[in-house]
């Protein structure tokens, strides 16, 4: 009987134990998981403010507006600085993606941040160049630079954000769109600000931008290269620049690609061609281009406000219903482009593309990397090459706006306005491709 009462005194505590074993693994394993939650939640900061040195990138409008004056350049002309900046997306995308397989994502962006931030650091001296040629010459070195940190930075910092997030991608893409778009927003009201303002800082007039960002880029530098993130390892061989190209093979990766084109293009042309639509529509005998800066800052406003309310909306519509809408808003904007002469109309028309296609790319980025999770990087790198759109577009837009002019038309930006139509129309036949 003692034996017995022995026998089930060590079997319950050693049950007991068990149970209390199990519980203390539970609790472990519970802990280390809401540590690792609230461990990506604080590493997602410093990436969030990698995003903002990205909309660096959207300096380009406001400042070729204010080149455009300061130089006397034509609308070609002009819109060759952003297309300069987009041009590199077609030479370095594809080839970030392969070089992050092998110094990692981190790295990646790192060395993209520091590319940016010295690309907004040389236009501080353009004051001490002999003539206005040089100083050209230096804008074009600094644009070049944007572009090619930018294409590095796009490629590279996406797939960084799918290690920190599980579910929800294209609407925490689209919040980074969202800060991003507050670095787009502020661009042309500080450097309208410095134009205009009576007693230039340091006498940088509207390049008091390049400043602000630099500093910017100082603090994204070193904090994201202070922050421990944990890459999860390349099983697969990486792939070479043609076996990347041979993926443009699958249909919704090169309708995705020509997607990303049309978007670029778009929010480059807009921004660009928005002050001019209202100068010709609106302005006086006298008025300038520098008056209608705003219209770049209704636009990024838009922008800014879409991104950040569409990543709440797509986590509660289905996804192609609420890409089909915001496209439709693109569409009637290009409608008020071509047709309005009133303010509000042209106003309604900035807003409406601003809010549209401030949620296209990330849409059609994350249908394009969930075909083929695999090989995240060099999708990636694809899809960021679509960022070639940015060069494509406005040197049409200019070519137009040109021509019209030469032809005696009364609105020579209408014809510019068209060619973003054009990117408008293959939007629309992408709204099947997306998934629900």
């Amino acid at each position: 009987m003692k034996h017995h009462l022995y026998h089930l005194c060590c079997t319950s505590d050693n049950f007991a134990a068990e149970i209390f074993s199990s519980n203390q693994l539970i609790t472990k394993k519970f802990i280390s998981k809401m540590s690792n939650s609230n461990s990506s939640k604080l590493t997602l900061i410093p990436v969030m403010i990698a995003f903002f040195t990205m909309g660096f990138v959207d300096l380009v409008g406001a400042v070729s507006n204010n080149m455009q004056e300061d130089f006397g350049l034509s609308d070609s002309a002009a819109n060759f600085f952003p297309s300069l900046v987009f041009f590199w997306f077609l030479i370095f995308s594809v080839p970030t993606g392969m070089l992050m397989n092998k110094i990692g994502r981190k790295k990646t962006v790192l060395l993209s941040i520091v590319i940016t931030t010295l690309a907004v650091f040389l236009p501080l001296f353009d004051s001490f160049m002999p003539t206005k040629e040089s100083q050209l010459w230096l804008m074009y070195i600094s644009f070049s630079l944007l572009g090619i940190g930018n294409a590095i930075m796009q490629t590279s910092i996406n797939p960084l954000v799918t290690m920190l997030v599980k579910g929800h991608l294209a609407s925490t893409l689209t919040f980074g769109q969202f800060v991003k778009a507050i670095a787009s927003f502020i661009a042309p009201l500080i450097a309208a600000w410095g134009a205009t303002t009576t007693a230039p800082i340091l006498g940088l007039s509207w390049r008091i931008l390049f400043l602000l960002f630099f500093i910017v880029g100082m603090i994204a530098t070193l904090w994201l290269g202070m922050t421990s993130i944990e890459e999860e390892p390349i099983e697969d061989k990486a792939s070479g620049f043609v076996d990347c190209l041979k993926m443009l093979g699958s249909p919704i990766i090169l309708l995705s690609f020509i997607g990303i084109m049309c978007h670029v293009g778009i929010d480059v042309g807009t921004n660009a061609v928005a002050p001019k639509i209202l100068l010709e529509r609106l302005g006086g005998e006298g008025d300038s281009l520098s008056q209608f800066e705003y219209a770049t800052s209704i636009y990024f406003a838009f922008r800014t406000l879409g991104c950040f309310t569409g990543s709440i909306l797509m986590r509660k519509l289905n996804i192609r219903t609420f890409f089909t809408i915001i496209v439709l808003m693109m569409a009637l904007s290009m409608v008020g482009f071509v047709f309005g002469t009133e303010r509000w109309e042209l106003w309604a028309a900035i807003a409406l593309v601003g809010y549209g296609n401030s949620n296209v790319f990330s849409i059609v980025f994350s249908q394009a990397m969930l075909s083929a999770p695999e090989k995240k990087n060099e999708v990636s790198g694809l899809m960021i090459m679509g960022l070639f759109g940015g060069t494509v577009f406005p040197l049409f837009m200019g070519f137009a706006s040109d021509a019209a002019k030469a032809a005696g038309a009364q609105y020579p930006q209408i014809w510019a306005a068209a060619v973003m139509a054009v990117g408008v129309v293959y939007l629309l036949s992408y709204i099947p491709k997306v998934k629900q």
